[in-house]
């Protein structure tokens, strides 16, 4: 096989990896649109069928360290394996569900899948890949997770506009069965396993009560649940945190991944991986708010505009990994941002009487900038580790990128109940996204000089 191209098994492998990526990141945007529906169905309020959403994030977010570390000990191909089966139970449980208890349920075991193939997406990528092109692999998953992310609610309302809402998890099935022949099949092995593996249940167990009652304070925050309660949840992770990292410091290959972050470029990798992310989620989540009240836009106009974001972003993404093949991807994700800041100023300063089309550029611009920074971050953020903990990085990768829009959802609450007036709150959350995307700008170049100054190759 060539060092700069992929031989056929390698190809047929890579459409593994993808399907389930893209059926993992649909099941959230198609399930946003069906929530009312399923409401109706069964007979619940609208908070609560908002945990269909929650508990399958929470799920995922809890085990994607513990579930990296068992890829890396042992196998990343059998986690992506178990993930698959899990996940097109899920979804088969799912459409077969008579009561809300369990179709929740039913979520429950669909995370499991999800974390399962989450944690290892990234090491499979790179075990797959040559060295010299896996820019293009992972600029290809952040492609089709933005197709996906369009995609979903337009996917939903068409699926449920011809039939019921179950059939949102029963195409899940031909292509869950699918996705397991084929990675059967062609997947590979760990390329450097380890000669006594050992799995850490004490660090899995703190792993899940620190992350699990971080996100489900911070959702509590944003949907205003008790504040009391949160804040206790918050202080008890907080003393778990303290002790989890503490265990990490005398483990060869600890679950939280410290020895990582002994490494600059890597931590520098994460700390605007999760800035970026807080900045494109309190500019997301804000911006309907100004269309549909502000600008009295219609949902469809609203959802429409919203659309050439992840569209450039899916565009660009490609354009980026070859760019970064020959040029400095340190510098390549620092002009991103420096593009994504000019989009933000963009939407800063938009007239109120401003049409579609003044709407859309800004976006666009915004998603070009994203592209362009996304891809050369997470390269970085891969090559930056030893093979071996490359499920480590790719686990926390996808953590960074939960806390952050997280963080940036939660932050866009606080916003809206302390700035009441729609125009003023919507522009707070952009000044500040603006903030965070400098941020992340200035830890790219300085990431960037890094890599000019050690003459590092990615």
């Amino acid at each position: 096989m060539s060092e700069t191209k992929l031989g056929l098994h390698k190809y047929v492998a890579v459409t593994s990896v993808i399907i389930v990526l893209v059926m993992t990141v649909l099941d959230v945007s198609v399930m946003n649109v069906a929530l009312p529906v399923i409401a109706k169905e069964f007979h619940t309020t609208e908070s609560a069928s908002v945990w269909l959403v929650t508990v399958y994030q929470l799920i995922i977010v809890m085990l994607l360290l513990p579930l990296s570390s068992i890829g890396d000990q042992y196998s990343y191909r059998r986690n992506f394996l178990t993930g698959v089966i899990l996940f097109t139970l899920g979804s088969g449980l799912c459409a077969a569900s008579q009561s809300f208890e369990m179709l929740l349920s039913a979520r429950v075991v669909q995370a499991l899948g999800g974390a399962g193939v989450m944690s290892v997406n990234v090491a499979l990528t790179r075990t797959i890949y040559p060295r010299n092109i896996l820019g293009r692999g992972l600029a290809l998953n952040a492609m089709f997770i933005s197709i996906a992310t369009a995609a979903g609610p337009s996917l939903a309302g068409w699926i449920m506009s011809i039939s019921t809402w179950h059939w949102l998890f029963i195409i899940n099935l031909p292509f869950g069965v699918l996705a397991f022949f084929i990675g059967r099949r062609t997947l590979p092995h760990n390329p450097n396993p380890p000669a006594n593996p050992h799995f850490d249940w004490v660090s899995g167990a703190f792993n899940m009560i620190f992350f699990g009652l971080t996100f489900y304070a911070l959702g509590s925050f944003s949907q205003k649940g008790d504040v009391v309660t949160a804040v206790l949840m918050l202080s008890i992770a907080a003393c778990v945190g303290i002790l989890y990292v503490k265990r990490q410091k005398y483990s060869s290959r600890p679950m939280f991944p410290i020895d990582l972050f002994k490494r600059r470029l890597y931590s520098t990798s994460i700390f605007t991986s999760v800035c970026s992310f807080m900045s494109q989620n309190l500019t997301m989540v804000a911006l309907p708010f100004l269309y549909l009240t502000g600008m009295d836009l219609s949902e469809l106009l609203t959802g429409l505009v919203m659309t050439p974001w992840p569209l450039a972003t899916m565009i660009i993404s490609p354009l980026a990994a070859r760019w970064i093949e020959k040029h400095n991807p340190g510098f390549t994700a620092a002009a991103g941002m420096c593009i994504f800041v000019t989009g933000l100023l963009f939407l800063i300063f938009m007239p109120s009487g401003a049409g579609v089309w003044d709407i859309v550029w800004r976006m666009a611009i915004c998603g070009v900038g994203f592209g362009f920074f996304q891809t050369p971050n997470n390269i970085v953020m891969v090559m930056a580790t030893p093979v071996e903990r490359t499920g480590a990085a790719g686990g926390m990768q996808s953590t960074a990128r939960l806390t952050g829009q997280t963080l940036g959802s939660t932050l866009v609450t606080i916003i809206f109940a302390v700035v009441p007036v729609i125009g003023t709150s919507v522009r707070t959350c952009l000044w500040i996204a603006f903030g965070f995307a400098l941020t992340a700008g200035l830890g790219s170049l300085d990431r960037g000089r890094q890599i000019t100054r050690r003459h590092i190759t990615l």
